[in-house]
């Protein structure tokens, strides 16, 4: 990276750092310590966070660095970058003749059983170009860092065969070392049964564990290994066979669970180790106990039950629980087609009761957890990545009281300035 000039960001009403997890995801009670600094100052150096504070000790670090900028944050507030741990990135077209469906009364799994779903943006997928998923990429991260977002993991999925799960994971790889936001990735060819195997799915299990798992591995397109776990797709115990064989290649389980009904989702992210469960709308009381016991993380995506109409996850219940709890937008072309992580943090409070003070741990160390990077991102705290978010709000509570809307001003991201005025630079 080259050089770029210190930033000192002075004035501002609060420093929302979300530091004092000792390493750990924020569980339960923990979520609801914001740790908030008044009236503070931060000083940015060679990409890295170097000072938080008072606004008179901070100021007077930066002065030895004569040539700096310095944006004041008069009237707002700092926040970590917002970090998005669920998305479906990578893709072709849009579904919005879904929508219509949905409203006159058609459900998810009718939907896809009709050819429309995961296997309508296959198809699109399959026929997209790899120039053609880079570019649609690029502007969808656009408007994450427009939104706030620094960081997004990003899931293959919409292939079904190793040809265009690799093109997904190809493009997101370029994504990630040419796009100012960091794109982490996740391999989930077992997102669906493709048609071809629609009487076999044992066989298409097979072969991701026989032919595809090695090349990812290989090629290190991934760190994660995904499963839709739901009656109708794959079973529990498909699925455990499969993240069980990506262990082997070190790729870490992650698993899409309990979203349409109880189907012991939770309860296997518990048993396999996953460091993250996803959905959990149907997620049984056993399983919300076995994930906190085994500190396995919650992603909840409310965007994705309000978009479907549907009972969103118990937050409440999750965290009352004891578990960590993280937000995700689920950006994706059909359930979910957001890339506005404000308006999640919204969503997890007027949806799931769940307070703003852990809507946001929610959405910056804990979402940070649920991708292996709360050592670099998710928290304002000397010696990591400078990746900041200004926001023009007096108070933190101000982001949740105007609900669905985007009070993103400034973005830094790893020390450079990429969003100023709400604008990208």
């Amino acid at each position: 990276m080259t050089s770029v000039k210190p930033i000192l960001i002075k004035n501002a009403e609060q420093i929302i750092t979300v530091k004092g997890f000792s390493g750990q995801p924020a569980k339960g009670s923990q979520m609801g310590k914001l740790s908030v600094l008044e009236n503070g100052a931060l000083f940015i150096r060679e990409g890295r966070i170097e000072a938080v504070g008072a606004g008179h000790e901070v100021e007077a670090l930066a002065n030895s660095y004569p040539d700096r900028d310095e944006i004041d944050a008069s009237g707002m507030i700092v926040l970590p970058g917002l970090v998005d741990p669920h998305t479906h990135l990578v893709h072709a077209g849009t579904r919005e003749d879904e929508f219509r469906m949905r409203l006159d009364g058609a459900t998810y799994m009718e939907i896809m059983e009709a050819g429309g779903g995961i296997h309508a943006t296959t198809s699109r997928t399959r026929a997209a170009t790899s120039e053609q998923l880079f570019r649609e990429g690029w502007e969808k991260l656009n408007l994450f860092l427009k939104h706030g977002v620094t960081t997004v993991e990003a899931k293959s999925g919409y292939g079904l065969d190793w040809e265009t799960e690799y093109k997904q994971l190809k493009a997101a790889k370029r994504l990630d070392e040419d796009h100012s936001v960091d794109v982490v990735s996740t391999f989930m060819a077992a997102h669906a049964v493709p048609a071809e195997y629609k009487n076999n799915p044992d066989e298409f299990i097979s072969l991701i564990i026989n032919e595809m798992l090695p090349r990812v591995a290989e090629e290190k397109l991934a760190e994660f290994n995904d499963v839709f776990c739901e009656r109708g797709v794959f079973t529990p115990g498909q699925s455990q066979r499969l993240l069980e064989a990506g262990k082997k290649y070190g790729l870490i389980p992650k698993i899409h669970a309990d979203e349409i009904e109880p189907y012991g989702g939770a309860e296997l992210a518990a048993d396999v180790g996953a460091i993250s469960a996803d959905h959990l709308l149907k997620a049984s009381s056993y399983g919300i106990k076995r994930m906190a016991e085994e500190g396995v993380i919650g992603v909840l995506l409310p965007g994705t039950a309000f978009f479907l109409m549907a009972e969103s996850a118990n937050g409440r219940k999750m965290i009352d629980a004891g578990m960590a709890v993280a937000l995700s937008t689920d950006f994706n072309p059909g359930s979910s087609p957001t890339v506005s992580m404000p308006l999640i943090m919204n969503l997890a409070c007027l949806k799931m009761r769940m307070m703003p003070e852990e809507a946001i741990v929610a959405a910056t160390i804990n979402a940070a957890h649920a991708i292996r990077r709360a050592d670099k991102i998710g928290s304002i705290e000397k010696g990591k990545q400078a990746d900041v978010l200004i926001a023009d709000v007096p108070n933190y509570k101000q982001l949740f009281y105007h609900y669905g809307m985007n009070h993103t001003h400034t973005v830094i991201k790893k020390g450079r300035l990429v969003v100023r005025g709400g604008a990208l630079c």
